[in-house]
């Protein structure tokens, strides 16, 4: 992987010519440099050197009057499955790259590569050869953050018959060194969660944590074999600053230990006399499991590991930031040991919730999930935005199906009392909601001065209908308006055509009842009801947030199906039919 491939080279250039550039950047080789017609070859010292070649010369150094191109030179016979990701931004998530590589195919390995750089570099291996084509293809010059990525393959030595290996899917493993995907090398490893360790540190703390000209983070990323992001200008003014490890299980306890061990230091050197508790960031949705019922999850790690743990409010919690603070206090070995058995319940956590949802999107056909920001992606304050990545086809569109999805309507029903906390101070959550979902929200009066519930009106696409209703139950939930142990339930109002009621119940009420137990939420089409002025009546429906999810996404393929009928129908009526008689009224 230490041979060189130096394309775009001028007719002019000679071997010479390149022995000056290489000794003028200081870039060790280990051979001659081959000069063909247009193009070059040579063999680096070690996989370093062939690094901090592409970095400092490719599409920067000029060689009679041309500007060259370093990448890995590839035989064909080994351009398969691997490629090189160079120029990531330095402050990118992982969750980001993620979800951005496994838009082209399964992911069997992403590992990021040491470099001098100040930008990221990883190599990944896809499944097949044409995965790899597709992501190289897409991903090379594409601008993010205004950095342009450089993507090439890489030598994949272990290449084998093509094909997708057991038990692949459209994700990630976990982090580390390479994995065999053969299955004469061994079984794959059980996948593990990609939830990174998120602390809060003192800010004053954060120059020692760096050290002069980073040397003491670098020192750190590479005993625990972690990357690590200090997010050192968030909060402007702030006396905690977020950072962000991501690595394996233990690479994240090993970090957390050497963070505190340094912070401890700095505190005796500059005669910091206040206590230093390690402090984790949780996602709210998390939080519940890790307290577990009447607080005994929570009471045994304390009990088993000689701190005392705390966790902050819900009240400090807003739409744009979900995360709660664990406090944990003790003696560092003490917290340490605190932080393994608290991660590990979040995590559990994590991949309990990812399995729910991936068995939801398998139920509700076209649902892009990645999409919707239900878990933590990032600091806070950074959103869960992901950024415009290209599809596999290369166009980006709606995830619904080809085209814009049409627009829908839910009078969604909550408690009366909860209007104030949806609506927010000034109005200003129901406008963040209404922005972050991309549907229209707006409060209908009440119908009466005693009235138990008013209706929400949500007017927008499936997915626009998805992130409203469900950051309404999870506020609903975060507020306390449904007890610690009550599951949030409402009731959800959508309007059928009239002559569509019939296809909802089916015969002998065989649709509804199906419907019902295929999405545990109650399904009713009230009887004897009078259409309104445009001849639609209601079907409620009640449940938890899934439930009531699957149960109008079902009602509405049944709709869609009846007016695709209708257009069938229309259709065959509109064609002129020749020699054929009118159709004889039925007799009554």
């Amino acid at each position: 992987m230490n041979k060189l491939y130096i394309g775009n080279v001028s007719a002019e250039a000679s071997e010479e010519d390149f022995e000056t550039i290489f000794e003028q950047w200081k870039i060790p080789h280990s051979g001659p440099f081959i000069v063909k017609t247009g193009y070059a070859f040579v063999d680096c010292a070690d996989e370093k050197a062939a690094m901090k070649a592409i970095d400092t010369l490719s599409g920067k150094v000029e060689l009679h009057g041309k500007v060259l191109e370093v990448e890995h030179s590839v035989p064909k016979r080994q351009r398969s499955c691997k490629i090189q990701i160079r120029n990531i931004p330095p402050h990118m998530q992982w969750e980001v790259l993620d979800s951005m590589l496994a838009q082209y195919g399964t992911v069997e390995s992403c590992e990021q590569v040491n470099t001098d750089t100040e930008t990221a570099v990883v190599n990944v291996r896809y499944a097949t050869k044409e995965q790899a084509r597709q992501a190289m293809e897409k991903l090379n010059g594409y601008m993010m953050e205004n950095y342009a990525l450089k993507v090439s393959f890489i030598p994949d030595e272990s290449a084998g018959p093509e094909g997708p290996s057991a038990g692949g899917r459209r994700g990630f493993n976990a982090r580390g060194p390479p994995r065999s995907s053969s299955p004469g090398l061994g079984a794959r490893p059980k996948v593990q969660s990609d939830i990174p360790l998120r602390m809060l540190v003192p800010t004053q703390f954060v120059g020692a944590i760096i050290g002069k000209e980073g040397a003491t983070i670098r020192n750190v990323t590479t005993q625990t074999h972690s990357k690590i992001d200090i997010h050192r200008k968030e909060n402007a003014g702030a006396v905690l600053k977020p950072i962000t490890v991501h690595a394996s299980p233990e690479g994240c306890t090993n970090a957390c230990r050497t963070i505190m061990e340094i912070m401890q230091k700095e505190a005796l050197d500059t005669k910091f006399t206040e206590e230093i508790p390690l402090k984790i960031l949780a996602h709210n949705n998390f939080v519940g499991r890790l307290i577990g019922k009447e607080g005994r999850n929570l009471k045994k790690i304390e009990q088993d590991t000689g701190t005392k743990i705390t966790i902050s409010p819900l009240q400090d919690l807003t739409i744009y930031n979900h995360e709660r603070t664990i406090t944990v206090k003790g003696t560092v070995e003490a917290c340490s040991l605190a932080e393994q058995e608290l991660m590990r319940k979040l995590r559990e956590s994590y991949e309990s919730d990812m399995a729910a949802m991936n068995l939801q999107s398998n139920l509700i056909p076209g649902l892009n999930l990645n999409a919707l920001g239900l878990f933590p992606t990032g600091a806070p304050g950074m959103g869960a935005s992901m950024p415009s990545v290209p599809p596999p086809g290369g166009h980006a569109g709606s995830s619904f199906g080809q085209g814009h999805p049409e627009s829908e309507t839910v009078h969604l029903f909550i408690p009366a009392l909860a209007v104030g906390a949806i609506i927010g101070k000034q109005g200003q959550h129901i406008k963040q909601l209404s922005h972050f979902a991309g549907a229209s929200i707006k409060i209908a009066p009440a119908e009466g001065m005693d009235a138990k519930q008013r209706m929400v009106i949500i007017v927008g696409p499936p997915e626009a209908q998805f992130k409203a209703q469900c950051r309404i139950f999870g506020k609903l939930k975060e507020e306390n308006f449904f007890g610690p142990k009550e599951e949030v339930k409402l009731e959800a109002h959508i309007k059928v055509p009239s002559f569509a009621a019939g296809r909802v119940i089916g015969k002998g009420g065989k649709t509804v009842n199906d419907l019902q137990n295929l999405t545990c939420a109650e399904v009713v089409v009230p009887r004897d009801q009078t259409p309104d002025e445009n001849d639609q009546v209601i079907v409620k429906i009640s449940g938890h947030f899934f439930a009531c999810q699957l149960a109008q996404r079902k009602i509405q393929d049944i709709l869609a199906q009846v007016r695709r009928q209708q257009q069938q129908q229309q259709q065959q009526q509109s064609r002129p039919t020749s020699g054929t008689q009118p159709p004889m009224p039925r007799r009554k």
